[in-house]
């Protein structure tokens, strides 16, 4: 399987962070954190769909003034360029009127950017996306990696924002591949543990035993791992029965993990919207930051999603 995996994902030169106004300052400072770290370009995006309204003076007849609206929105983003350049990174404040993902996924077809780095909020009333209906499709679509920073996501500056210890779940299936080589190229860039972690839910128990012990699937599981990085960064493997989500949010507390890898071809939004899926749960309930690679991205690698039941899933990527 030829890699998708780009350099500049591990080590990005242009991050993008995708703001509100008022910005998520939680989810600002990991995006201000990052772009120090690297020596990143820190791109602070806005979309709006907000209009001024005018009347001229001659005719009164009334209209949108585009030009005011996104002078408006971009001075309302520019105390947060000021800490950026204040902390000595480049910064580039862009607004764009129209629906938030879809000016986000433009904006990444014009542009170079190496990752997204987004808040979401608490689950909201009932029928609300989890996640937000912004970070569902962007996680969804976007052919970069996104970092989101989800509503229990523990402050980071006790820790400096270190990436000491990186979980990543993954499965002896093909689109794993691809997600450990990301988790391993990012462990390999912080010089963090990696642990990866499987979860055979019950029903597929039998199947994926096969005569086999857990032991040796772990052992199977530093397959996964690219022989370029072996020997460079310390691995361990976890396989453990269960429920995916909750056997992951046990772990990344138990490790006390820093990051969160998942590939998102599980992602879809009939899941976000039931709150099913193992993807809108973990982004709900993590207490690290989580970073997903989508279906577009996996899909590059060859890898396409099965329909089981309702919910689209591919065994190996939650």
């Amino acid at each position: 399987m030829a890699s998708v995996i780009k350099p500049g994902w591990s080590k990005p030169s242009t991050i993008l962070f995708a703001s509100e106004i008022p910005a998520n300052e939680k989810a600002f400072a990991f995006a201000l954190a990052q772009a120090t770290e690297f020596g990143a370009d820190l791109i602070l995006f806005h979309a709006y769909d907000t209009l001024v309204v005018a009347a001229s003076e001659t005719s009164g007849i009334r209209y949108y003034d585009y030009a005011a609206a996104a002078r408006s929105e971009k001075e309302m983003l520019e105390p947060l360029a000021r800490r950026v350049r204040a902390a000595g990174v480049n910064c580039e404040v862009v607004v764009r009127p129209g629906q938030p993902a879809d000016q986000i996924l433009s904006f990444l077809r014009e542009r170079e950017v190496d990752r997204i780095v987004m808040g979401t909020h608490s689950p909201g009333p009932i029928g609300k996306l989890l996640v937000g209906s912004v970070a569902e499709a962007v996680l969804r679509t976007a052919r970069v990696p996104v970092h989101i920073i989800g509503p229990e996501v523990v402050s980071g500056e006790y820790r400096k924002f270190a990436t000491r210890t990186i979980l990543c779940a993954v499965r002896m299936q093909e689109a794993s591949y691809i997600v450990a080589e990301f988790a391993a190229e990012l462990a390999a860039q912080h010089n963090a543990r990696l642990i990866l972690q499987h979860v055979i839910r019950p029903q597929e128990r039998h199947e994926a035993l096969a005569g086999r012990t857990i032991e040796q699937i772990e052992t199977d599981l530093m397959g996964l791992v690219p022989a370029k990085l072996c020997g460079k960064i310390a691995v361990q493997t976890i396989v453990v029965p269960g429920d995916p989500t909750e056997e992951l949010l046990y772990q990344s507390r138990a490790q006390l993990a820093d990051l969160i890898v998942l590939g998102a071809q599980g992602a879809s939004a009939f899941a976000a919207i039931t709150r099913h899926g193992v993807v809108y749960k973990v982004l709900a309930h993590a207490h690290c930051p989580v970073i997903t690679l989508s279906p577009a991205v996996l899909a590059q690698g060859g890898v396409h999603a099965e329909q089981r039941a309702s919910e689209a899933y591919m065994a190996g990527v939650f």
